[in-house]
């Protein structure tokens, strides 16, 4: 069975998001994932982990002003200084937190710039924060999302996502692959995670329709678990969902598959 990591900022959003990593230990996950901790101090939110014994399997670089829309800012020209500068945060917190690879967003396109000026903008971004990071033993990922769920978003499929890893030329940058988006995009997950393995460091999940639990849509996610066992994938699988019907109640899956692996 994969080994799965709940995505906080998505899950038990019915606590404040310190106690979020209380509740999905008691719910028996064994790691956590975010959008990014840089609210509350490294210290505070290290000693949330290690009294819970979870693990901080991802969060992400910096990525603007979430609330106020942003989605990363990777491919924006006018911030590159500030992205810069993000990177030696988030090296912080990685440090603090044991967490060996950070995620980064590329962000919405500005209207008015053309893709190929923001994709050597996001080309020169990755080297430089793939390089800084490999020097303190963490791993850099990208992650295509869709575009109905994120309209703009400039990377949106797993195709341009290596195609732009192939340019920057690091052995220090990875794929963040979400099932749920790839299935918006392009399908034929089974073979594209086969095929792209050696490159992807890690993985999310949710449903489609919907982006709810996995089994409440398309996706066959029992098929998809035994493949990743088959093809010998290792990583964390993030469970990066909106609960239809409540987190707990909607875990229903999970402890299944908790329950097979005891058998």
């Amino acid at each position: 069975m994969p080994k799965f990591s709940a995505n906080i900022s998505m899950l038990f959003t019915e606590h404040e998001f310190l106690d979020r990593f209380d509740a999905a230990a008691r719910a028996g996950f064994k790691a956590v994932e975010y959008v990014g901790p840089y609210d509350h101090a490294p210290e505070v939110v290290a000693e949330r982990l290690k009294r819970n014994g979870l693990s901080q399997a991802l969060f992400n670089l910096p990525a603007g002003d979430w609330a106020g829309g942003e989605r990363g800012i990777g491919v924006l020209p006018d911030r590159v200084d500030e992205f810069r500068r993000g990177v030696d945060t988030a090296i912080t917190y990685a440090k603090a937190l044991g967490c060996a690879q950070i995620n980064c967003l590329a962000g919405i396109a500005p209207k008015g710039v053309e893709a190929e000026a923001l994709e050597n903008v996001f080309v020169e971004n990755l080297k430089f924060a793939a390089a800084k990071l490999k020097t303190e033993g963490i791993k850099l990922l990208i992650e295509p999302i869709n575009m109905i769920d994120i309209p703009g978003f400039f990377l949106t499929t797993s195709r341009q996502a290596l195609a732009i890893m192939d340019r920057v030329g690091s052995d220090n940058l990875y794929l963040q692959y979400d099932i749920y988006h790839m299935q918006i995009m392009e399908g034929d997950l089974a073979r594209s995670i086969e095929k792209h393995l050696p490159r992807i460091a890690h993985i999310q999940i949710a449903d489609n329709p919907g982006r709810h639990e996995p089994g409440t849509g398309e996706i066959n996610y029992p098929f998809l678990y035994d493949h990743l066992d088959r093809i010998g994938y290792s990583g964390w699988v993030g469970a990066e969902y909106k609960p239809r019907d409540g987190t707990v109640d909607g875990l229903g899956w999970f402890r299944e598959l908790a329950k097979k692996a005891a058998a």
